[in-house]
């Protein structure tokens, strides 16, 4: 290539990221101004009963600067009770946390959140709204009592809150641990003075969080608080005061649609779904369950607005001659060690790499298996800070198992087919990740050693203790025939069904993507569709929260 191609190949480029740049901050400018629009039309338009307790709403953790689909989700919701006549109160952080979780620097723990950028965002969002900030204020006492502490110490640390409706102390340490393993990309934490520090931290603010939201909690006496996914520390603070209150609280998350909310009464994060006993798909919904599968299988589905398959390859012939020299395939699929799922997965191991340490033995005790070890596509999300600092890649390693020649790696940014690996499969083992469901779908008994949220119904085959999976695996690794029951697909049919098309809120009418980062904007809508007679969806969301009815769509 010669000099002038050179440069006129820099310049492109130049010119193509600055058109990139001019598109999101445009997109950016046109968010702010609608959301601005519709503060002003709705608060011009609702009219607050006075006949009935307001309704809390706290999320401190899924944006800063911009719009994420759950700050989104909560604002949506929060302006259509409003227009249908529910008192509304938002609980909102002014510098109330010192710091934050997304404003936690993994380069400079002591560095201070971006709170300025923060701030000016609620200021757009929550604009004609009721509202209660609270700010930082430190406790002399509980500071001293952190001070010489090592990290075990500090993840089991309680802390009496000092207000008098709540006699229980507040399980503090554990109340910051996820959230400090979410932010350090891990889970196993050094005690060293770096990590004891953004510890003390993350407990000194989830004890102001604490105290200022029961003091506002006890001020407004709402019928409900609404509170974002309840395992990040400030939000995880809030749902525990508000439990302690006797105020019924509601979390929500993501949902699996696109652009879809998942609200409960229940952890947000373990996706608690209830199905009528009597359930059973008809014609018509077994239909579209199939045309969701058939595209899933393709690998054409994202979760949270990532895409994570940017294209899906079938298995070459390099790993089929090599398989061909073995008895039989059992793929293992791991997930990502801090995500918030792992709070309740770690039901028989302690996490999830303790799982893998367990099946290492069986791995080297059966040569005439080909273990297939899968690490998830989203543990080394490229271009991003979520990537893993305790990665599958790095075990992989450090116990030699690349070394095994019974064991093919497949690392996260490798788009090979899991679909095509479970069909060849004897058996799959899972630790907690959706793969499981898919693949008893597929029609392949799966051994599931964590906990996931389809474990609440018989879809796979799941041990009670560690010494159990020890055996579970080497049963079905000598067993000559292996089949899961029949009502493994049944019912796994049935949840996947419920979690898509009942549970999953579709909110896509009032939002859009904006590509490269990760937020959302609003799309060109009108006061009136928030009204809940005018959207299915909102008021859904309106009579779980007002009435406690279930947070289901009804069947079409």
């Amino acid at each position: 290539m010669g000099q002038q191609s050179r440069r006129e190949l820099a310049a492109s480029s130049i010119m193509r990221s600055l058109f990139i740049q001019a598109r999101l901050w445009f997109a950016l400018r046109q968010n702010r101004l609608r959301i601005r629009r519709l503060a002003q039309q709705v608060a011009s338009h609702a009219a607050p009963s006075t006949q009935q307790k307001p309704v809390v709403f706290f999320n401190a953790s899924s944006r800063l600067s911009g719009l994420s689909q759950n700050a989104a989700f909560s604002l949506l919701t929060a302006w259509s009770l409003r227009l249908a006549g529910a008192p509304v109160a938002h609980f909102v952080c002014r510098a109330g946390m010192h710091p934050c979780v997304l404003g936690t620097n993994r380069r400079d723990y002591t560095q201070p959140p971006p709170c300025r950028i923060c701030i000016a965002q609620s200021r757009r969002l929550y604009r004609g709204s009721d509202i209660q900030e609270f700010a930082y204020q430190e406790d002399a006492g509980l500071k001293a009592a952190l001070e010489d502490l090592p990290v075990a110490e500090l993840a089991r640390f309680e802390y009496a809150l000092g207000t008098p409706a709540i006699k229980t102390p507040a399980p503090l340490g554990a109340l910051a641990l996820p959230s400090l393993r979410w932010a350090l990309r891990r889970h196993t934490l050094p005690d060293d003075e770096p990590t004891r520090y953004l510890l003390r931290q993350y407990i000194l603010s989830a004890l102001n969080v604490a105290s200022e939201f029961a003091s506002f909690l006890e001020k407004v006496k709402p019928q409900t608080a609404v509170i974002f996914n309840g395992i990040m520390y400030p939000e995880a603070a809030a749902s525990w005061v508000a439990r302690q209150l006797g105020v019924r609280t509601v979390t929500h998350e993501v949902g699996f649609q696109p652009l879809s909310a998942f609200f409960t009464e229940g952890e947000a994060t373990a996706y608690p779904i209830h199905i009528p006993d009597d359930f059973e798909l008809s014609a018509a919904q077994n239909a579209r369950l199939d045309a969701y599968l058939e595209s899933r299988f393709q690998g054409k589905f994202s979760m949270a607005g990532i895409q994570f398959w940017p294209e899906m390859r079938d298995l070459d012939e390099g790993f089929l001659k090599k398989a061909a020299g073995f008895r039989q395939i059992v793929p293992i699929f791991t997930n990502v060690v801090y995500d918030t799922s792992q709070v309740h997965a770690n039901l028989i191991f302690a996490h999830m790499f303790a799982w893998l340490d367990q099946t290492l033995p069986a791995i080297r005790a059966h040569p005439e298996t080909l273990f297939v070890i899968r690490a998830h596509p989203d543990e080394m999300r490229p271009g991003t800070a979520k990537q893993s600092q305790e990665s599958v890649r790095a075990w992989v390693k450090e116990r030699g198992v690349d070394r095994l020649d019974n064991v093919i790696f497949i690392d996260s940014q490798e788009y090979l087919s899991s679909y095509a690996l479970i069909q060849r499969s004897r058996f799959v083992i899972v630790y907690n990740s959706s793969i499981g469901l898919e693949a008893t779908l597929l029609g392949k008994p799966v051994l599931c050693a964590g906990k996931a949220r389809y474990t609440q119904y018989p879809t796979v085959f799941t041990p009670a203790s560690e010494v159990e999976y020890r055996q579970m695996v080497a049963d079905y690794l000598a067993a000559e025939v292996l089949h899961a029951p029949p009502d493994f697909q049944r019912h796994a049919r049935r949840f996947l069904y419920y979690q898509l098309y009942r549970a999953s809120i579709p909110l896509g009418e009032y939002l859009q993507s904006i590509p490269r980062l990760g937020f959302v904007s609003l799309r060109r809508f009108s006061w009136e569709q928030l009204l809940p007679e005018n959207s299915p969806s909102l008021k859904v969301l309106g009579r779980g929260i007002v009435y406690g009815e279930p947070f289901l769509l009804p069947e079409v």
